[in-house]
């Protein structure tokens, strides 16, 4: 099992591949050779009896191990004297042992992508794979063979073009340069500047890149040069370059679409094709847009909203046909309309969008005046539009109709009136005052 040993610590070497070699070399012996489970169990037994550890040769830029601090430093309000925790990001390159640390106030999302994206920026270049902790802010679900990596986090990485393997639970040393590192920080930065006060994260973060490049350019003991030199003769050619454009943060949340077809982001209202109504939507945000997904297909996009809260952003393209009918509908319009109707028909248009609170609600009462012709006639409309205006110089719907129901029961009235007694000219029996005044013979 030494063999074994020595030859898993070889980039690309698998325990899978050792068995096969195994089982030939076996078979070619005339031996019988142990089973792929028994195999791992006995390499299990080793390591773990002799307490071996693998020497892993990196490769320049191949692996970058990122972390925070076990330690914390603070920040002193200068006003209040209170006193704020500061948390250290570290990142270092397997390779080369060259670091990047910097101080935040918490240890969130936006904080770990931004010290990636810092780090990245420092070493000038991007890893073939990120080693990350398992923290909830970088990986949702922990697992060695399918972990599920935050949303966000696997944004920044396709963006860097590299790729976050996170180390397993509990096992430092599968990223020991960062286990290694971020100690010897605690002592280099933490511990020397433990007298010294910091009114500001800016501060702060100005005596930590003092401390850091010292730390980087301390020569080694066990072998000649530095993190820097090793870093610049061994790794920075061979790191990936950075993309054109900086990673733009983004939020990832889940929302269900309500039945107007909208969501809500900062108290900001985006609409989303009224299909999906009642759809579980996942909403991406960054700084200048707002995104909709459903089930990882951008159904939605728009400009992100800022001011006045409330604010709309409705895509034509996403109403209902009857809403859609109703958006081409405008002040111009319907003032055409009422012109072809009548002059009190125009004059009533015109009050109702002149005296209406906002213009959404006065195009619906046109749109309600206009639809009265499809039970009226267009003169009774306009006949109705001018007693409404003679009666209150503010023009009411329900006037009009009111007026214009009161007209046809009126006219329906007198129409049957006159019927009845067209009638009884028609059919009835007139007896002239002979016939009722004279008397039997």
């Amino acid at each position: 099992m030494d063999y074994v040993h020595k030859e898993m610590a070889k980039t690309g070497v698998t325990l899978s591949l050792l068995w096969h070699e195994y089982v030939i070399v076996c078979r070619n012996g005339n031996q019988i050779p142990y089973s792929y489970r028994q195999f791992c169990r006995e390499y299990t037994k080793f390591v773990t009896t002799t307490k071996a550890t693998m020497r892993i040769k990196r490769k320049p830029a191949e692996t970058l191990e990122v972390d925070w601090a076990g330690t914390s430093m603070s920040v002193r309000d200068q006003t209040t004297g209170e006193v704020h925790e500061v948390s250290l990001f570290a990142a270092t390159l397997s390779c080369s042992g060259y670091s990047y640390v910097e101080g935040f106030y918490s240890m969130n999302s936006l904080h770990w992508i931004t010290g990636h994206i810092h780090a990245f920026e420092f070493f000038g270049g991007v890893t073939q794979t990120i080693v990350p902790d398992n923290l909830k802010t970088g990986v949702e679900k922990p697992s060695y063979s399918d972990p599920v990596i935050n949303r966000t986090y696997q944004e920044l990485a396709e963006h860097y073009h590299t790729v976050v393997i996170p180390a397993r639970v509990r096992k430092p040393k599968d990223k020991p340069s960062v286990e290694g590192t971020v100690g010897t920080i605690t002592t280099w930065i933490i511990a020397s500047l433990r007298n010294q006060v910091f009114f500001s994260l800016q501060e702060l973060n100005e005596a930590v890149r003092l401390k850091l490049k010292e730390f980087n350019e301390k020569e080694f003991q066990k072998k000649k040069g530095s993190r820097l030199t090793a870093f610049l003769e061994e790794e920075k050619f061979a790191l990936l370059p950075l993309p054109a454009s900086r990673y733009e943060m983004a939020q990832w949340k889940k929302a269900t679409l309500q039945p107007d077809y909208h969501i809500e982001e900062d108290k900001m209202y985006y609409s989303v094709p009224y299909e999906y109504i009642k759809h579980v939507v996942e909403i991406r945000v960054t700084r200048t847009m707002v995104e909709v997904f459903f089930n990882n297909f951008r159904i939605a996009s728009h400009k992100r909203l800022f001011g006045k809260e409330g604010q709309t952003s409705s895509l034509f393209e996403h109403l209902p046909a009857k809403h859609q009918q109703f958006l081409t509908f405008t002040p111009a319009h319907f003032i055409e309309w009422g012109e072809s109707i009548g002059p009190s028909t125009e004059k009533a248009v015109r009050t109702i969008l002149a005296n209406g609170t906002n213009e959404k609600q006065a195009l619906k009462l046109c749109l309600g005046l206009s639809k009265l012709v499809a039970q009226y006639s267009e003169r009774e409309l306009e006949v109705a539009c001018e007693k409404s205006l003679a009666f209150s110089p503010r023009v009411s719907l329900n006037t009009v109709k009111t007026i214009l129901k009161t007209e046809r029961d009126i006219k329906t009235t007198t129409q049957s009136n006159k019927k009845t007694v067209s009638l009884s000219k028609e059919h009835g029996f007139v007896r002239g005052a002979d016939y009722y005044g004279r008397k039997d013979q």
